[in-house]
């Protein structure tokens, strides 16, 4: 089993099967009980909508686990809506477990965020558990040549970090981690709205808002109407939002990354860096379909920049590649019990 425990969504993949799971890293709960009221995609829809006894939670931050009790039980729920109850007797002969998992660690994770994953998936029924950088699975999932000598550089904007590495010869020769995602974005729109139009923006409302505003330069001075609440009255209001501002709004936090990006070229042999003037840059994440991103990062870099085809699930799909065996599997750790 693959597993890719994203802050936004949770994919799982089966050796044999494919991707057998895709739900947002989100549960429902009763505060009271403890009760699981819901998983996924139904809790996702709740978040804000909630009574004071349920609590919408996501037991996944900045690609780490953080609340590993709660990891566990939406992996089972998922697992369990997905495949049936079935699949948790077969990853038991005689009562011991033989399921093995490979998950997808962000790049420069800490000790204790590894530590974490691992014993998820060991309350899971895993008997070994191998952990895999996340750029290099994702690079695999890409179609990337990551074990050529020449190099290729991989940009994988999720929803809590943003990772850069430029990769040779099957390994990272340079890389960087920034705490900038989606969710980063979806911050500094609401921001916006609120400070220029007094307007409090629905969580659910700020994705979509990207798919309206398109590509920079695309529209001007092009207005967008915008459902939200007023700041001041509390009553719902409309207004007409320019796509301008909400543009340059989301560009400010993605300063950082443009910021990463020159980091990682900087510490790279002249060579490799000379490899990526002509093959430029692969985009890949939950982020990465996010309007006027890649335009972004041309006019900075340069150099040509690439949006891998379903970039939201290439990395699970890299590692669902190394432990069916079609590329040569390059752990970042390995805990097995």
């Amino acid at each position: 089993m693959a597993v890719d425990l994203g802050a936004a969504r949770t994919r799982v993949f089966l050796r044999g099967r494919g991707l057998v799971a895709d739900e947002p890293s989100v549960v429902a709960f009763d505060v009271r009980t403890g009760a699981l009221i819901a998983v996924g995609a139904r809790a996702e829809m709740m978040a804000g909508r909630t009574p004071d006894h349920i609590r919408v939670a996501r037991p996944v931050a900045g690609g780490a686990v953080v609340d590993i009790a709660m990891a566990q039980r939406m992996l089972r729920h998922i697992l369990g809506d997905k495949l049936g109850r079935r699949w948790l007797r077969m990853s038991l002969v005689r009562g011991m477990p033989v399921m093995r998992a490979a998950v997808c660690m962000p790049h420069g994770s800490e000790p204790i965020a590894r530590r974490a994953a691992v014993e998820t998936l060991y309350g899971l029924g895993a008997r070994r558990v191998e952990l895999v950088d996340t750029l290099i699975a994702a690079a695999v999932g890409c179609g990337l040549p990551v074990e050529h000598p020449e190099a290729t550089m991989i940009v994988v904007c999720g929803a809590g970090t943003t990772q850069v590495a430029v990769l040779s010869l099957g390994a990272i020769v340079s890389a960087g981690t920034v705490p900038v995602g989606g969710d980063a974005i979806d911050r500094a729109v609401v921001e916006h709205l609120r400070t220029l139009h007094e307007l409090l923006l629905p969580s659910q409302a700020v994705r979509p808002l990207h798919q309206m505003l398109g590509s920079p330069g695309s529209g001007g001075t092009a207005t967008t109407e915008v459902h939200g609440r007023d700041v001041r009255s509390g009553l719902a209001r409309t207004v007409l939002v320019e796509t301008e501002g909400v543009r340059h709004a989301m560009r400010t936090p993605l300063t950082s990354v443009l910021d990463a990006i020159t980091s990682v070229l900087r510490h790279c042999p002249p060579d490799l860096v000379a490899d990526l003037a002509d093959r430029g840059i692969m985009l890949a994440g939950g982020s990465a379909k996010m309007p006027g991103l890649d335009l972004m990062l041309r006019q900075f870099t340069e150099m040509p920049v690439h949006v891998a085809p379903n970039p939201d699930t290439v990395a699970v799909r890299g590692l669902g590649a190394m432990i069916e065996g079609k590329v040569r599997p390059m752990p970042l750790d390995l805990l097995a019990v």
